[in-house]
């Protein structure tokens, strides 16, 4: 028999996306499972008025039903931390998480629960990704999504289960393999985390700024805190564990080139400068394969291909001495 207050909490972090986030409540509310039934919170890391008058509005509009609630965590610690702040304070059986950016179908809590039901631990829903006009690389990297066997777009687990398992990791800082340390702790207390299907969300692909993919390599350096934490899972989900031969092979290739031929070794400079250019224009090749052809994409993917080896590499050694663990 439940016998807390709602039967689902749902828990959205958001921070500075009022747009986004009022995208995402209005399916919310209207949700086909009885309004008495689930409560909505959310968590400003933001910790901005408009995103609070946005959420007490709304509040005040649907007059409690479902109830809507509005917390800021203590300081901006990114969304590991908001996430804890909302399941801890949650008054629901079950907490389904998503992002301020997806779009919940309006059976979502419907099915979400329904598929919790026999007792699981947590279930994962199903993301869908829209495409509007030409596919880019951050398009498809969004695309990825659909395929990823647990994301916190869309997850369910009860609130007991959190418990037992500490929720999320707060040394996580930035929105990256944060839930897949929350997937790998589930698996190991309470085995493999099965799928509701029927429980969708739209994740629409967010407007990027130039290069965004640079800024991307900084999330390295938590795939080397999830590798310590979980070295077998790590191996048997994520896959690789050092980086590809040839980011070694472009950095070392472009840094020995001009100290080669300031000793004279003018051949072989040219020999390890070809290789590295080769090998940059193959990864711009890689990921414009079926993508946008346009002038402004192709340069990106040239100046980010070439930003990337050396990046990547950057980030994964600082993950390695942060968190102490080969990484390499």
């Amino acid at each position: 028999m439940n016998d807390r207050a709602f039967d689902v909490s749902v828990v959205i972090p958001t921070y500075k996306r009022p747009d986004l986030l009022q995208r995402c409540l209005e399916p919310l509310l209207k949700q086909t499972l009885p309004a008495d039934r689930y409560e909505i919170i959310v968590v400003d890391d933001g910790q901005t008025e408009d995103t609070r008058a946005l959420v007490e509005n709304l509040a005040a509009a649907t007059q409690g039903r479902p109830l809507l609630r509005y917390l800021r965590p203590e300081g901006t610690r990114g969304p590991a931390a908001a996430r804890n702040r909302g399941w801890r304070a949650a008054q629901g059986e079950v907490v389904a998480f998503t992002d301020d950016d997806t779009i919940p179908d309006v059976n979502w809590l419907h099915y979400g629960w329904l598929a919790m039901s026999n007792g699981q631990a947590a279930v994962r829903g199903a993301v869908h990704v829209p495409i509007e006009g030409p596919l880019t690389d951050h398009g498809r990297m969004t695309q990825g999504l659909e395929k990823a066997e647990f994301v916190t777009a869309n997850c369910f687990v009860r609130r007991s289960a959190l418990q037992a398992v500490d929720g999320f990791d707060e040394r996580f800082l930035r929105a990256w393999r944060e839930d897949s340390d929350l997937h790998f702790k589930l698996i190991e207390a309470y085995g493999e985390v099965p799928k509701a299907s029927l429980a969708v969300v739209q994740h629409p692909v967010r407007e990027a700024p130039f290069g965004i993919s640079i800024k991307q390599q900084a999330n390295m350096m938590f795939d080397a805190l999830l590798f310590k934490k979980h070295p077998e899972l790590y191996r048997a989900k994520v896959g690789r564990v050092h980086a590809p031969p040839s980011y070694y092979l472009v950095v070392i290739g472009t840094l020995l080139a001009p100290l080669l031929a300031l000793a004279g070794a003018g051949t072989l400079a040219l020999t390890l400068l070809a290789l590295a250019v080769g090998l940059v224009l193959w990864l711009t090749f890689k990921r414009l394969r079926g993508t946008s052809r346009s002038r402004e994409h192709i340069t990106e993917m040239l100046v980010t291909s070439a930003a990337i080896p050396f990046l990547s590499l950057y980030w994964r050694i600082k993950g390695a001495l942060r968190f102490r663990v080969p990484f390499f």
